[in-house]
């Protein structure tokens, strides 16, 4: 969409077509699926999201959507059953304008960098074409190998690696070959700007069996045979160290977000696919699994800068401990506990996010908020990271807990909200 400066629609495209956000809210409101991702009127679905927007009250969504609706549009009205109809034509007509266009609303929000979501396999194409017009906001890819590392099925997996095989030109058959295939997309991916890697897991394992083990579990699955569950977690656990290394071999930064119990409603799932708002929080152990994993990294000097992104919020002061661990003086802030996500992406799972960092670590070297939404115009969610932490700031400010020093808390905010990033992630090296 960015390098053909895609034109939405209307205010359905640009806003609900693939915010499972929404669509959870409405089903919970008792709207039915033909609203949410079945055959509706782009305008009868958006209708029904109106409505169901006053009950959203003290749910992000309903911060997120006003917050929206002024910024890009200039609409401070809310949004309702009544007044849908009103706001779905006023930002309708204005999204027709090329002042609307995506390369638009990102230069609106003052973007610099927008890193998107790419598999191994992926062509970049859409990143070339972006570069080559000379856009000025920094459109870069992030290496997300999780179909690599993760075998959910045996024939699919088989199936993806057939097609790794194919566009890194290695003929796939061995452990070796896998590494050295993703090794050929890696540095492709780095000369196209790439300078992070995201991985999507459960939790975190240790691996116990030398490379030999490993190697077999990587054959037999190559030849179509099962493996039990504690094989496979070796297996996928020693391909993450081997990205890992090649992230700081580049010096890239690797994020993990872990923690997702995904798609638990499979009668929905085999309906509407993957992705669609079936998941929730899991509560699998992690300490023991992080700790091997990242000491295995750092015994070797080959630990990258790392985000760790938790889901399930009895883990922030686990994690707030755990990257103290690994912090070795190179780099502030080296391993950095990430913001909250997904359903810990609102006011109080930030601030416990936030708050846990300060008594256990330095928020003042914090890289700050992270939006993964599929909405386009969910740029605004920065807004609401920034109210949220000046807000907490003020208030110790208020109460004397915190010095009443414009200049020092301010630049403290300053660096959360952009230099911290800025520096962290080497964008402009």
């Amino acid at each position: 969409m960015i390098a053909q400066d895609h034109l939405f629609e209307n205010l359905w495209e640009v806003w609900l077509k693939g915010d499972h956000y929404k669509w959870r809210a409405m089903r919970t409101n008792g709207i039915s699926e033909k609203y949410c991702t079945g055959e509706a009127s782009p305008y009868a679905k958006f209708e029904q999201w109106a409505k169901t927007l006053p009950y959203t009250l003290r749910n992000p969504l309903y911060h997120w959507s006003h917050l929206e609706l002024a910024r890009y549009f200039g609409v401070y009205d809310s949004l309702n059953g009544e007044s849908a109809a009103s706001i779905y034509d006023s930002c309708s007509s204005q999204l027709q304008s090329k002042e609307f266009s995506c390369r638009n609303l990102m230069r609106k929000m003052k973007v610099e960098v927008a890193c998107t979501t790419d598999d191994p396999i992926d062509d970049l194409k859409a990143h070339e074409q972006i570069a080559k017009d000379g856009f000025e906001i920094k459109v870069l890819p992030t290496f997300r190998a999780d179909k690599a590392c993760t075998v959910t099925s045996v024939e699919s997996y088989n199936e993806y690696l057939d097609l790794l095989s194919n566009k890194s030109g290695i003929e796939i058959r061995s452990y070796d070959d896998l590494i050295n295939a993703l090794q050929n997309r890696h540095d492709f991916f780095h000369s196209h700007g790439c300078r992070l890697s995201d991985h999507g897991l459960s939790t975190f394992y240790s691996v116990k069996d030398p490379h030999e083990k490993i190697q077999s579990f990587f054959a037999k699955v190559r030849n179509g045979k099962s493996l039990s569950q504690n094989k496979l977690d070796q297996l996928q656990t020693s391909i993450l160290w081997e990205l890992s290394k090649m992230d700081h071999q580049k010096g890239w930064v690797q994020q993990f977000h872990y923690g997702a119990l995904r798609n638990n409603n499979s009668d929905m799932v085999n309906q509407i696919g993957p992705d669609t708002g079936f998941d929730s929080i899991g509560d699998w152990p992690a300490a023991e699994g992080l700790s091997g994993f990242f000491n295995h990294l750092q015994s070797k000097n080959q630990l990258a800068k790392t985000i760790l992104y938790n889901l399930n919020p009895t883990h922030n002061h686990m994690l707030a401990t755990m990257i103290g661990n690994f912090q070795d003086g190179s780099v502030p802030g080296k391993i950095q506990f990430g913001s909250g996500w997904w359903f810990l992406d609102q006011k109080d799972g930030m601030e416990q996010q936030m708050n846990t960092l300060s008594n256990l670590g330095l928020l003042s070297r914090f890289v700050g908020m992270l939006t993964d939404s599929r909405s386009f115009l969910s740029y605004p969610r920065h807004e609401y990271f920034r109210r949220i932490l000046c807000n907490l700031l003020g208030e110790d400010m208020k109460k004397g807990i915190l010095p009443d020093d414009q200049a020092l808390i301010g630049n403290m905010v300053s660096e959360i909200s952009y230099g911290n990033a800025r520096n962290y992630f080497g964008f402009y090296s």
